[in-house]
This record gives C-alpha cells, structure tokens and sequence, in this order.
C-alpha cells in the first residue's frame, strides 16, 4: 500500500482556482468493497464563482447544492446520459465553486480498474472525466461525501514529487472557454485532451 495519508481540510485552499492547481501530483484514492483504486492527480479544471460554464452558476439546486459545500466535498453528476464526472467543492459553505479532476495516473487497483474499462491501455485507463469515474467506480451515490473525512473516496498526499505544472484553456465546452482554469503534469501520458494541451 501507497505510504500517504488523507488530506486534512485546513491544507486544501479555499479558493477554487488554488485548489486545481493544489490537487495536481495528490492521490485520489477509492477504498472499495472489491479492493483500493488510487491514482495520482494529474489534469483539473477550475469552475469558478461567476463562471458561465459552472453548474453553480445559476444558484443552488437540488442537483447542484453538493457544489455549495465546504470546500473539500464531492460533487457527483452524471452527463450526456452515459457517464459520471467527480468535482471538488473549492470555496466556503454557501457559495458554489468546483474542481473537475479530469485524469489520474493510476497507482493501486489497476487490475480491478481494468475490469471496468476492459482493453484500455494503462495511461488510458483514467484519462477524461468519465473514464475516471467509471475506472473508480465513481457514481451519484458519492455525491456529497466529505473527501477529507473516513469514508471510501478521500483526498491523499502526494505518493511521488509532482513534475512540472502546465496551465491552459478548458476543454469540451463552449462558454468562457477562453480562460485559463485547467491544470496538468506536463508530459504526463494520463492526461488527456489535444497534444497542444498536453
């Protein structure tokens, strides 16, 4: 087992746009009942408050309202009708703001993530927001869980030094496309996207 250990609230920057960048070369880690999955973080997109492409952007919902947590909380939606994406809540309790982790590097569990994403190739097993979710076995029941506390999907330490941190345009949307919130390990073949985004 990987030496980490969980990330406490107070180390997680409130801000969500320091969050993305924070949680690149940290461990998201999945204690399920078949075995532990974990990976390194390795590509994020920030949805800052006031952001037209954010889910918090029109105000709390019953769908959203995990977005309005305290930073360090799970946001679990399902999209296009065919997968789930997991985001972190970034700012304080009330006001809505979000990370998507878009890839890991997987660390542990890859034999049980394969299992889930049957023929992709290693770096491909996590790489995108809904190939995460489904290698992780990440669905709408862990929307809302507190990734700082006990729990099965947690926010660990860094399990090696983190390489170069890359900042680009965001991927596969339309609005506010043009700024800057996505985040990366530059050279890292877990992370998806364009090679100009790599």
């Amino acid at each position: 087992m990987l030496r980490i250990r969980r990330l406490r609230r107070s180390e997680l920057p409130v801000k969500t746009l320091a969050l993305a960048r924070y949680l690149i070369g940290k461990t998201l880690v999945h204690d399920h009942s078949s075995g532990r999955m974990s990976g390194r973080i390795v590509e994020t997109e920030a949805y800052v408050v006031g952001d037209a492409a954010a889910h918090s952007f029109r105000g709390k919902t019953a769908r959203n309202q995990s977005l309005f947590l305290e930073h360090g909380h799970a946001y679990v939606y399902f999209i296009y009708g065919n997968w789930h994406a997991l985001n972190v809540s970034g700012e304080v309790d009330g006001i809505g703001g979000g990370v998507l982790i878009r890839a890991i590097e997987p660390l542990e569990g890859i034999a049980l993530m394969q299992r889930r994403r049957k023929g992709a190739a290693l770096h491909d097993l996590a790489r995108g927001p809904g190939r995460l979710a489904t290698a992780l076995a990440i669905d709408r029941r862990y929307d809302g869980l507190d990734l700082c506390a006990p729990g099965p999907i947690w926010l660990g330490t860094p399990a090696k030094p983190t390489g170069r941190v890359g900042r680009s345009v965001r991927i596969g949307i339309t609005k506010e496309a043009h700024r800057l919130l996505r985040f990366y390990e530059r050279g890292n073949p877990s992370v998806s996207g364009p090679k100009t985004l790599r």
